[in-house]
């Protein structure tokens, strides 16, 4: 207001728009105005005050646009020295504002980090953590043993040819296992493809593709037409293993298996090997475990009858045997200079007998509650 009174009297005294402008523009008057702008940008603290103060100004309606606009009507001698005084002022203001503002941006985005920040030392609830499957679990275990005594870990098809699942392995082509009331075919039946019965495909395909020796386990879904109850699955798991070498008989059979047995089950457990018949193995065996509930004191003592091991003392865990010269024959191996051994283990068994679980069906159900009570 003070400007435009001071315009005002100037005009009344007869002065001229030259002599007005000259006026207006002297450098103390500019200075005055630098300094009105510095005291406001310093005293804005957020960028909403900021933006008011620069459009007060730097902006159309500012003093320092004002004068810059009236350059034009000086005389052309007094032109570049206002134009110079004007656009050094407009610069400096600029500069300030430009300070300004990095200050506020770098305060602002602190208070904003600071009221966003977590606690990271504060508990939380969240959501339960996920585990492996017991089956899962058990299958990384069993490999663990064997791959610390330098062991191979290899996966095959589970849908796989009848040559492989049977005839390599020694079965006679009228064996009850190729029934389809035990086997589940895939069509078309010409095909001659099938789920397999067991891991022991793995036997013929590892001696196919693999320099001897081998030592290997094969872990992995096996499929059978079995009743859905508490012992029996139609679809369950095994760990097939095979070790071909010069020398291998039953007695390093005998010994893997006992140290598998107490790496799953405990040092104290005791295992034996009881005869058996199967086409790919001579001699054949069954693999029995110590019962880990009477732990053999219930055989013969009705007084204490164990209803898991059926007062027998031992539990069935799986087969195993000297693999039969036919099978390695078949691979093309020289049987008078080789020689090996095979089991197969049933690894939901496994987690039964590591863990007392009662019933197979539990472990397919999907009830969450028997997963986290499972083996870890």
């Amino acid at each position: 207001m003070s400007d435009h009174n001071d315009l005002v009297a100037r005009t009344l005294s007869g002065e001229t728009s030259s002599e007005r402008v000259e006026g207006r523009l002297d450098e103390g008057r500019v200075a005055q105005w630098v300094a009105q702008a510095r005291e406001a940008i310093a005293a804005a603290a957020t960028s909403e005050q900021w933006r008011a103060a620069k459009a007060a100004h730097t902006g159309e309606g500012s003093p320092l646009a004002q004068a810059n606009r009236t350059i034009g009507e000086l005389a052309a001698a007094q032109r570049k020295a206002a134009g110079q005084l004007i656009g050094a002022a407009r610069a400096q203001v600029n500069d300030l504002l430009a300070k300004r503002r990095e200050l506020i941006e770098a305060a602002e985005l602190t208070h904003r980090l600071a009221a966003e920040a977590v606690d990271v030392t504060l508990p939380v609830g969240g959501d339960p953590v996920g585990a492996l499957h017991p089956i899962t679990d058990m299958i990384y275990r069993m490999c663990d043993v064997f791959t610390a005594m330098g062991w191979e870990v290899v996966e095959t098809p589970e849908a796989e040819a009848e040559w492989l699942n049977f005839d390599a392995l020694n079965f006679t082509p009228d064996h009850p296992a190729r029934f389809m009331t035990d086997t589940l075919f895939l069509d078309p039946p010409g095909a001659h493809r099938l789920l397999r019965t067991h891991t022991s495909p793995g036997q013929m395909r590892t001696l196919l593709t693999r320099d001897l020796p081998v030592y290997v386990v094969v872990p992995g879904r096996t499929y059978r037409a079995d009743e859905f109850d508490a012992t029996h699955l139609p679809v369950f798991n095994q760990l097939e293993g095979l070790a071909v070498d010069v020398g291998l008989g039953l007695a390093d059979l005998a010994g893997t298996l006992d140290h598998l047995a107490k790496a799953m089950f405990g040092a104290d457990v005791a295992t034996r090997l009881r005869p058996h018949y199967f086409p790919f193995t001579e001699p054949s065996a069954e693999v029995d475990v110590r019962c880990f509930v009477c732990h053999g004191a219930s055989v013969d003592d009705p007084e204490r009858p164990c209803r898991t091991c059926r007062s027998e003392g031992w539990i069935e865990w799986g087969g195993c045997g000297v693999v039969n010269p036919r099978v390695l024959a078949s691979a093309g191996i020289d049987t008078d200079v080789y020689s090996g051994f095979a089991f197969g283990m049933g690894i939901d068994r496994t987690v039964m007998f590591a863990d007392n679980a009662a019933d197979l069906r539990d472990f397919v159900e999907g009830d969450v509650r028997f997963a986290r009570g499972g083996v870890r």
